[in-house]
């Protein structure tokens, strides 16, 4: 205020709003109202820009969820173990017009003690789509094992579903082996399923009616037919096995009982017969002649014939020699030389060679 006692405006009061005019603005003062139109304005501008945002929120915000949020993980996760061969399975997590996939780890007594708990993923059972996961080359000792699974569709993926308590493969159910007892004659062979390296069988036989007196083998490694025993022509012969796994000291129970017979009895006696029926037609014809010929040879041995020489030899008939003259017996006798009897033998075996 002047000494005039009139009001002078400064710069400052220009601004006061409506708000102002109860404390600040002089009692004789006019409000802008340009400023508080611009207020305002303001504050619708700020609200209208808000609700869009909510808006926007609101619409982007369910594709963003769809995208982000996690699959429900696998349930049901139990282990199916038969004959030291071991299969995780679980539930399929279904998602429409998505291919799940699922990857498996496990944890044994070692990576929880000494390796802070860590977990070894299955190379082969790693963002696979079955439902089922080959675990028997993992589970390679005789201590608790955990096991867990998650599903993944892309890059969403699951919380891990964890099998309920721990898996030892002691637990696993064993199954007596398929067999096959054979008859070859009168040898007892059995034939035996390969079941692996890990499996020995135990098989145990016996005479019929003789069940006091059972026998046993066991056989280690199965490559072909086991012989067993030399069967007795007449009673029948039983056979049983079962399974023993050395790995973890247990045994199945035993197969069913088969029994078989000495094979081809009869046909042996008969058989029998017939080689000596042989022999004895083969004896009646060879035995004459080797009499005749054993005594020819004592014959020739004892006493041999002497061959008169040839030339001591007649060529003429007896009777033209008695009708021959006197001048022709002459000559003859002029002729005849007497020699010894060594002279001749000499002379003989002379002319022989």
């Amino acid at each position: 205020m002047e000494s005039n006692g009139s009001w002078k405006m400064e710069e400052p009061w220009d601004t006061c709003t409506k708000s102002d005019l109860k404390t600040e603005c002089p009692p004789h003062y006019t409000p802008n109202t340009a400023a508080i139109k611009i207020e305002k304005s303001t504050s619708v501008s700020k609200m209208s820009l808000k609700l869009i945002c909510f808006f926007l929120c609101a619409l982007i915000a369910p594709n963003l969820t769809g995208e982000d949020a996690l699959l429900p993980a696998p349930q049901n996760i139990s282990i199916l173990s038969t004959n030291m061969k071991h299969f995780l399975t679980w539930s399929p997590v279904i998602i429409q017009g998505e291919t799940v996939r699922y990857s498996v780890e496990f944890q044994g007594e070692y990576e929880r003690e000494y390796a802070n708990e860590s977990w070894i993923p299955i190379s082969e059972c790693s963002l696979i789509t079955a439902t089922v996961c080959n675990i028997t080359e993992d589970i390679s000792a005789t201590v608790a094992y955990n096991l867990r699974v998650r599903a993944d569709v892309g890059p969403r993926r699951s919380e891990w579903g964890t099998l309920k308590g721990f898996f030892n493969r002691v637990t696993t159910s064993l199954t007596p082996p398929l067999m096959k007892v054979i008859a070859d004659g009168y040898h007892l062979l059995v034939e035996l399923e390969d079941m692996g390296p890990a499996f020995q069988f135990c098989v145990v036989y016996w005479k019929k009616g003789q069940e006091s007196r059972i026998q046993q083998k066991v056989v280690k490694e199965v490559s072909s037919v086991v012989h067993l025993d030399t069967m007795e022509a007449g009673p029948d012969y039983c056979v049983k096995a079962q399974t023993y796994v050395e790995a973890i000291n247990r045994s199945s129970s035993f197969s069913q009982t088969q029994c078989v017979r000495a094979q081809g009895g009869t046909s042996m006696w008969l058989v029998t017969a017939l080689f000596s029926s042989a022999g004895l037609a083969v004896a009646a014809l060879t035995l004459p002649f080797l009499t005749w010929k054993t005594c020819k040879i004592f014959q020739y041995s004892c006493c041999p014939v002497a061959v008169l020489p040839d030339t001591l030899k007649v060529s003429e008939a007896p009777t033209q020699l008695i009708l021959c003259g006197s001048e022709e017996a002459e000559q003859c006798d002029v002729m005849v030389c007497v020699m010894p009897s060594e002279e001749v033998l000499r002379l003989w075996i002379q002319e022989t060679l």
